[in-house]
């Protein structure tokens, strides 16, 4: 999900201890058992190998991921993709990369909203973020999976909940020099820079960042609305979202 100029290494004030996460880390598992028995991680024999494997594969992502120009005006049961879209993976990076933010981020989320919340504000938002990238690309054959519209929903929420809250990143133009800085500004450099890919993004295969941006707006604006100015968390100081689309 998080495209490859910057990442999340260490946990954030409060979630590497003390914390409960059962949602979070329940969805992070579920998601890494999908993939493996999925045809994407190779580990699965009965797929095939080869042209057969990739067909596999096409057609598992078809069925199960969003397919903007079959999305709208098809049977009811097509309305359910972008709900399914987020449990699946195209690759190990691409499943390790989401898990990644997600278990950075998700721990103290979880831990402000609740388990139910949470959960819900995962789902819901991933699923409105994946319904707006479709929505914007309706005519588009490729078939979109991955969790990164909600995990972007919740780095927006943790922006907002947690903007003090410090993030360990590694920046390539800094000699990938493991740096610390609060959640203020690491996540809206973030949010800058998919939307920066976004205006260059194409049709083809690829990473969908209008889902990152529909995701990290939606996260935002739901923490905003839901808590109010009052219960932002001041996290003291402490030691220490890729390729959506597939072809």
């Amino acid at each position: 999900m998080i495209s490859t100029w910057s990442g999340a290494a260490g946990r954030t004030p409060g979630a590497a201890r003390g914390t409960s996460a059962p949602m979070t880390y329940g969805l992070i598992a579920l998601c890494a058992l999908i993939f493996a028995l999925g045809p994407a991680s190779g580990l699965v024999p009965g797929y095939g190998s080869g042209d057969a494997l990739l067909a596999a594969q096409r057609a598992y992502f078809r069925h199960w991921g969003v397919v903007p120009a079959e999305l709208f005006g098809k049977p009811a049961g097509a309305a359910l993709t972008p709900a399914t879209a987020l449990f699946v993976h195209g690759s190990w990076v691409h499943l390790l990369g989401n898990m990644l933010f997600l278990f950075v981020f998700g721990a103290m989320t979880e831990e402000r909203m609740g388990r139910v919340e949470f959960t819900l504000f995962y789902v819901g938002c991933g699923y409105l973020a994946l319904l707006g990238y479709a929505a914007a690309n309706a005519t588009s054959g490729q078939s979109l999976v991955g969790a990164s519209g909600a995990v972007s929903a919740v780095l927006g929420a943790f922006l907002y909940l947690f903007p003090r809250a410090r993030v360990t990143s590694l920046l390539p133009f800094l000699f990938f020099l493991p740096l610390r800085f609060p959640a203020w500004v690491v996540l809206p450099l973030w949010a800058a820079l998919q939307w920066l890919a976004a205006g260059r993004a194409s049709d083809g295969p690829g990473v969908a960042y209008l889902a990152h941006l529909v995701g990290f707006g939606l996260g935002f604006g739901y923490a905003w609305v839901r808590y109010g100015r009052g219960t932002r968390v001041k996290a003291a100081p402490a030691p220490v979202t890729e390729g959506e689309k597939q072809p």
